[in-house]
């Protein structure tokens, strides 16, 4: 029994449909979807009917394209109605959420809490140069701006900072209520860490990446394993003692044409280095 992770499916495009359908069987082990499936309904239960024709038990937190209200959408819903619709959804399908109970790992491994997360970003990741009421012109003065300020809508919060700071104290008084001879493993698609958010062909676009409210939980919360998406830059770091995970698919040109699909499944737990994969 295995615990994988992937992000960044982004089934809107007909060529990862077409690759995710690719996916092979896993009647024993689980799967994490680590956000951005897609930006409507039907994507995301496209995505997460694959899965769960393959997996055990599928977990899922939301990416910043599912929470986009595109132009046209009759009837669409914006900021924190969208996320409680797809958390509908996903509760109807049987798939775990950020807003469901947290559970224990069954496998094999270490003890850990398997937390999913949907925390959002703040624009603090930044120069400390660069005061926050200016990152954004600071972004834009590469020519760089996140479609989520056009699309993205936090309401009822004033702001999508207001809701990152919002959804983070409540994930962390989750979190602290673990039983601490549990270690856990960090669910999110934004990764936890500014040093994480390192994308060399924009480097400025990393105020839409994550928070630094969040430096310090893989410690705080005795991460095992801090698992994330969001980059479409698929890496192992390992800091403090802990591994970060980083398990975009991405694009259809972000991938090797003639790799299969499971080639990209992450192994969680048990450790790699123990347990295969």
């Amino acid at each position: 029994m295995k615990l994988y992770a992937i992000s960044d499916l982004h089934v809107g495009y007909e060529a990862n449909r077409r690759y995710w359908q690719g996916l092979g069987h896993h009647p024993q082990d689980w799967l994490i979807l680590a956000g951005d499936l897609g930006e409507t309904e039907a994507h995301l239960r496209f995505a997460l009917g694959v899965a769960l024709a393959r997996f055990a038990r599928v977990l899922w937190v939301p990416g910043n394209h599912e929470l986009w209200t595109l132009p046209g959408e009759v009837g669409g819903l914006r900021g924190l109605d969208r996320y409680a619709r797809w958390v509908e959804v996903c509760r109807e399908l049987g798939v775990l959420t950020p807003e469901d109970p947290f559970v224990v790992w069954p496998g094999e491994g270490p003890r850990c809490v398997l937390a999913p997360l949907f925390l959002l970003y703040d624009y603090s990741f930044r120069p400390d140069s660069v005061p926050q009421d200016q990152a954004l012109a600071w972004a834009r003065e590469a020519g760089i701006e996140c479609v989520d300020e056009v699309l993205l809508h936090p309401d009822p919060f004033p702001t999508r900072s207001a809701w990152c700071q919002a959804r983070c104290q409540e994930a962390s008084d989750r979190l602290a209520a673990i039983d601490p001879a549990l270690q856990t493993v960090l669910i999110n698609h934004f990764p936890l860490r500014r040093e994480l958010a390192r994308l060399p062909a924009i480097p400025r676009f990393s105020i839409w990446c994550g928070t630094t409210l969040t430096e310090d939980w893989h410690r705080t919360y005795r991460a095992a394993v801090v698992v994330s998406g969001h980059l479409h830059i698929r890496s192992t770091q390992w800091i403090d003692g802990v591994r970060f995970e980083e398990v975009s698919l991405g694009y259809p040109r972000q991938r090797s044409p003639s790799a299969e699909v499971d080639s990209y499944l992450r192994q969680i737990l048990p450790p790699p280095s123990t347990g295969g994969g």
